[in-house]
């Protein structure tokens, strides 16, 4: 029985041997009006996959740091089906750590800049029998100003 389930295993491993890591590039990051004292951002994500079989996205953790500082983290399970080669876009709305932020927004106004490093790293979960999809991104950003409603 633990024979043929280890080959049960295997032989679903190699269901797709030429399968390609989907690309996640941060598209967005911008500020939103927020009623507390720790602010909101919405955050766009654009998923490429390079692959002929669809990417059912089960939930994905994310963590983003700005200039070295973890502000932002959060799980989702509202996601799309990526539809083999193609593209989608998902937006994710987070409140930041308030004591990570007040150490960043410290920082900041000894030193103001218009432009900040970040670093994404997400996992996306497609799946019991395939492994998950780790991302790490770095990049620079410019913070967008709250759009007035």
């Amino acid at each position: 029985l633990v024979v043929a389930i280890f080959l049960l295993i295997s032989g679903c491993a190699t269901l797709q041997p030429h399968f390609e890591t989907p690309e996640v590039r941060l598209t967005s990051f911008r500020l939103l009006p927020s009623q507390s004292m720790a602010p909101r951002f919405e955050i766009g994500l654009h998923i490429v996959n390079p692959n002929i079989a669809p990417l059912p996205l089960r939930g994905m953790s994310y963590k983003i740091s700005i200039e070295g500082h973890q502000l932002l983290s959060g799980v989702t399970n509202n996601l799309p089906v990526i539809q083999g080669y193609s593209e989608g876009d998902i937006i994710l709305e987070a409140t930041t750590d308030l004591f990570s932020g007040l150490r960043l927004l410290s920082e900041l106004m000894a030193e103001p800049r218009e432009t900040f490093s970040y670093e994404l790293k997400a996992k996306l979960d497609i799946g019991s029998l395939l492994p998950s999809i780790h991302i790490n991104q770095t990049g620079e950003i410019k913070l967008q100003q709250p759009r007035t409603r």
